[in-house]
């Protein structure tokens, strides 16, 4: 089926709509009429080359929410009119050790939403900026949150279940104190799990404006990491510290605030690395640095019921598909809370 996308050609071009193709519903596929997509820092990296090995045309997002519109004949678990999602993953090898696991981010054969080859024409996947997709029913999840959400619930698909999944794996709960730094798209929905999980949650921030911003998203307390004497303040006193932001970084001053045995995750992704830790901030305590990649399907089907039944979703600005390349220049400037979500009713406007 020939449908409506944006994309751009060339990574110093603007996105502009375009024609792309989506296969026929095989045995095992969905097909999903998309209703909104959220925009994530990681599309701007790679549809700006800012990353290696972008293929164009490149059509973005991977943080899709919509309608199921028709069903592959073995296709059991969906049917049309099933409110679903669509995250990071669209396919995998669904046999090695990870994807038995229920772990297909670490497969090393994933197939990721966007810029990954397939035998989908054009030969590598296309992304949510489109009015509709097809995927492997292994990869579609179930949205149970009221319809009137469906636009705050697009960036869980990736926001939501990157801070989720180090949250769960180092089993963040009462009783510990946890930190995230930056409050952007990642470190907004950080807050919010974190604080849902029953940690005491200081957000780290560079910006002493978003003090009440970051109360307000369920921080306990908030330190402005340019401030020494707050951040001493919090010496060797934190459990966990998810790290969100993505853009290079002095990773020491936080290593601090860990106590013994301590660990600091990262889950932002520059462009450019961090400047390497010092051994010492490390060594001294015991202390780890760890990384962590979105989550595996059945931990992001968890992690939405988590959040439909607390009533936790993303704080958006919805925006028309024409609007996208002035939300990635405001993105750069840090000018969105938190999160820009496209309207793909738009496309066909």
């Amino acid at each position: 089926m020939n449908i409506i996308a944006y994309g751009a050609h060339a990574g110093d071009q603007p996105l502009e709509p375009m024609r792309i193709t989506r296969r026929a519903p095989g045995v095992h596929d969905v097909q999903i009429e998309i209703a909104y997509c959220g925009v994530c820092h990681s599309d701007l990296h790679q549809v700006r080359s800012e990353w290696a090995g972008t293929l164009y045309p490149c059509v973005p997002g991977h943080e899709i929410v919509g309608r199921v519109s028709a069903v592959g004949a073995q296709v059991s678990g969906f049917k049309p009119g099933d409110l679903v999602g669509i995250g990071c993953i669209v396919d995998s090898c669904k046999h090695c050790e990870e994807c038995d696991a229920g772990l297909e981010n670490y497969c090393d054969h994933r197939v990721d939403t966007y810029n990954s080859p397939t035998s989908d024409a054009p030969g590598y996947t296309l992304g949510g900026y489109s009015q509709q997709i097809v995927v492997h029913e292994r990869y579609v999840l179930r949205i149970r949150h009221p319809e009137a959400q469906l636009a705050t619930v697009a960036p869980l698909l990736c926001a939501g279940i990157t801070t989720y999944s180090p949250l769960r794996h180092w089993k963040v709960g009462p009783g510990h104190k946890v930190g995230v730094v930056g409050i952007g798209g990642l470190g907004h929905m950080g807050i919010k799990l974190a604080h849902a999980m029953g940690a005491r949650v200081v957000a780290l921030t560079t910006s002493e404006s978003k003090r009440e911003a970051a109360l307000a998203l369920g921080a306990n307390e908030v330190v402005v990491s340019r401030n020494a004497d707050e951040m001493a303040g919090h010496a060797g006193s934190f459990d966990f510290i998810l790290d969100t932001v993505a853009a290079p970084h002095d990773l020491d001053p936080f290593f601090k605030l860990l106590k013994r045995d301590g660990t600091m995750t990262l889950v932002g992704a520059p462009a450019t690395p961090h400047p390497s830790p010092q051994v010492f901030s490390l060594i001294m305590k015991r202390r780890s640095l760890a990384g962590s990649l979105t989550g595996g399907i059945p931990e992001t089907q968890e992690m939405l019921d988590f959040c439909a039944d607390r009533g936790i979703v993303a704080d958006i600005e919805l925006i028309r598909a024409e609007e996208i390349n002035t939300a990635y220049e405001r993105m750069l400037k840090g000018d969105v809370k938190y999160r820009f979500v496209i309207d793909n009713a738009s496309l066909a406007a």
